[in-house]
């Protein structure tokens, strides 16, 4: 008599016969359809039922024996398992969904934060086109030296031995930290040794290291606004209160800050390039705070994300490269000058606190992989990265000359720095940035509202227009939308 009442495999089907036949009788079993203890044919027997290899039926069997779902009983044959887990029957599958729609997940109070913080503009827009006008906060993706990058690549691929294959340093890979201490020198005039870089996952994973190192549950943060929200988010998640500092042509009012909260563990900014201002912090209130954190002990948190792009003169010196007290912590990161998907940053410390910070990045992730930080390491030492910021930063000058002048006849006033990939356009009074950035985005346009990156200042209304991805004729085809956009308002 056969086994089965209706055949369990389709020959013609493009899964694999073991596969159908594990599938049903693990079906089955779940099911009820074959209840414990059920005996199970021979695999010859059910090969010879079935018209297949008996190979075929002992691979659906041994996985089926590897699973836990039969046992073979001496003497006797195979049988579907007695000692299925209960977990697995129907009728306790569906009492479990039934308890756990019922469940109160009980959260972090500083994950319950978290998810009452804004989420930086756009996050939704990843999955579009990347050349899209006006995304900001991408380089020049078109321009990217792939070959080069290709044959560096390859050649540490090919070469891969294995003592690259085992645990690394936690500092991340020493030739590329190196590296790294002499191009920040020489570009922004931070002054360290190999051991105080440590790489991390972009700025994003620097500013969560410092912050978990740095920061009890409670503390009071500085922190621009408005401001990198990406920054709030990693302060909210170490369970930092946030004090909203205001910011105006001359950076971070440092005296507000003092007035607002004196007591404040850490001051989060982007001096050299305000995001998303474009601001930058004067030398008066550089020292004014290098001096609060001084007599405060408390620290700074420098996050210099494209101040390697400065289109008139030399890119301006660090904030801490003024540090005379280890106050201050620097974070850098590869993603705004190479492309974002590398996700290698780097924080560099003072020299007392390297064995913290190393404690924790130990303790989160142990070090970053290691292929792309020796392929990285050559494409600096080899010069390929100088190069790529000489040429990215002439494009980048191009490509913003192109927006003003694909804006000037437009409503929009435009605001743009002399250094970064991105400028702003202020709207005439009584437009609505948020309103304004839904209309451009129906036209395939993506701009973010200004006033999503402020918490409690009140600012203007405008837009943050990238343009250091995006070719010419996006940008013209951009802003063109973009004025239409704007005229519907009227």
């Amino acid at each position: 008599m056969p086994f089965f009442k209706q055949k369990p495999i389709t020959p013609s089907a493009t899964t694999p016969i073991y596969q159908q036949l594990y599938d049903y009788l693990r079906t089955a079993i779940l099911s009820g359809q074959l209840p414990m203890g059920t005996q199970l044919p021979s695999t010859r027997a059910l090969a010879d039922e079935l018209g297949v290899s008996r190979n075929t039926v002992l691979s659906a069997y041994d996985q089926l024996f590897a699973e836990g779902y039969l046992e073979a009983i001496g003497g006797k044959g195979t049988f579907v398992t007695h000692t299925l887990p209960e977990s697995l029957l129907p009728q306790n599958q569906r009492r479990r969904a039934k308890s756990a729609a019922k469940r109160q997940h009980t959260l972090s109070q500083q994950t319950n934060r978290l998810l009452n913080t804004p989420q930086m503009p756009g996050a939704s827009l990843f999955a579009r086109r990347a050349n899209q006008a006006f995304r900001a906060g991408l380089p020049a993706l078109d321009q990217f030296p792939y070959e080069v990058w290709e044959k560096l690549l390859t050649r540490h691929a090919r070469g891969l031995h294995p003592q690259m294959q085992i645990y690394q340093e936690v500092a991340g890979y020493r030739p590329l930290r190196e590296a790294i201490a002499d191009h920040v020198l020489l570009a922004r005039q931070v002054h360290c040794t190999p051991d105080q870089v440590i790489i991390v996952t972009g700025s994003q994973g620097g500013l969560h290291l410092a912050a978990r190192v740095l920061l009890n549950p409670g503390d009071t943060v500085w922190m621009e606004d408005p401001g990198y929200i990406g920054a709030r988010r990693a302060l909210v998640a170490a369970g930092a209160q946030i004090a909203f500092v205001p910011v105006d042509k001359d950076g971070l009012n440092v005296d507000a800050g003092i007035r607002q909260a004196p007591e404040a563990r850490l001051a989060y900014l982007t001096p050299s390039h305000q995001f998303p201002l474009g601001v930058i912090l004067s030398l008066r209130r550089r020292l004014d705070l290098l001096n609060w954190a001084k007599q405060s002990s408390a620290y700074i948190l420098e996050d210099d994300f494209d101040s390697e792009f400065r289109f008139a003169g030399r890119p301006l010196a660090s904030l801490q490269g003024l540090d005379e007290s280890e106050s201050v912590i620097y974070v850098g990161t590869f993603s705004k000058v190479l492309y974002p998907a590398l996700r290698i940053g780097y924080v560099i410390v003072p020299q007392g606190l390297v064995d913290a910070f190393l404690a924790f990045r130990s303790a989160m992730d142990y070090h970053h992989p290691i292929l792309e930080q020796a392929v990285l390491t050559d494409f600096i030492t080899e010069g390929h990265f100088s190069r790529h910021i000489r040429r990215m930063r002439n494009l980048y000058a191009t490509r913003r000359g192109l927006l003003m002048d694909a804006l000037k006849d437009s409503p929009l006033r435009v605001d743009a720095s002399e250094t970064g990939m991105h400028l702003i356009g202020w709207l005439p009074p009584g437009l609505s940035d948020e309103e304004m950035s839904q209309r451009a985005a129906e036209r395939q346009v993506s701009v973010s509202p200004v006033s999503a990156f402020a918490a409690q200042t009140t600012i203007p209304d405008g837009l943050v227009l990238g343009y250091a991805g995006i070719d010419e004729a996006e940008i013209q085809r951009g802003a063109e939308q973009l004025m239409r956009a704007l005229d519907s308002f009227t």
